[in-house]
């Protein structure tokens, strides 16, 4: 039986439908080729051939990304249940990581994952503008349950984080001492092409 990996992506997720096509109007177009940078592709796009055939990785297109709720995010994680088996090892950037950590506090899972990765995820902060993502935001205290229910969680932000202050990473790591933070300096939002440690660090908890 191959080993399983999977990885819940990022979105968006706004408080209002005319806030959701004012974004549409607006927003710049990040996904257009420019001039002098490369046109490689995202380290999950490689995931499966860095881990080699021992691994299963799935890849869920997780429900209107651009304009996510987390009930339609639900639903569609747990249709993937009856494929997943004991020693899963699930990981989830940005509101993906948001979506695992409301997720796990409010629901068991009928298998056991051998290892949770939450990467550079927001979390209700005092300051922090939740306007938006607050259908999957939950505090680091309300977090702080999964220190009973799971082993092996891992923390990864990188201090130079360009969409989601590192601070997050920081409280959630103080609300749950017992996971490993894994701090990086130039990972930004894990936009990058190659990310040689997420495969080490799966292979040392699978």
């Amino acid at each position: 039986m191959k080993k399983q990996v999977v990885y819940i992506h990022g979105g968006e997720s706004y408080k209002s439908h005319d806030d959701f096509l004012e974004h549409l109007r607006t927003t710049e177009l990040w996904h257009m080729p420019k001039e002098g940078e490369s046109s490689g592709g995202k380290w999950t796009s490689s995931l499966q051939d860095e881990l080699g055939d021992e691994y299963e990785v799935i890849l869920p297109p997780m429900p209107n990304k651009q304009n996510a709720k987390f009930e339609e995010w639900k639903i569609w994680f747990e249709r993937h249940f009856e494929y997943l088996h004991d020693g899963v090892i699930l990981m989830g950037c940005s509101l993906g990581a948001m979506f695992l950590a409301k997720y796990l506090i409010t629901n068991d899972l009928p298998f056991k994952p051998n290892g949770i990765i939450l990467m550079a995820g927001a979390y209700r902060l005092t300051g922090f503008d939740d306007t938006d993502c607050a259908d999957f935001l939950v505090t680091p205290n309300e977090v702080s349950v999964l220190n009973e229910k799971y082993h092996n969680i891992v923390i990864m932000h990188s201090e130079d984080d360009f969409v989601v202050p590192f601070e997050h990473g920081v409280a959630l790591s103080q609300a749950l001492p017992n996971a490993e933070f894994v701090v990086y300096k130039d990972k930004n939002h894990f936009l990058i092409e190659e990310f040689p440690e997420i495969i080490n660090k799966i292979k040392a908890i699978s």
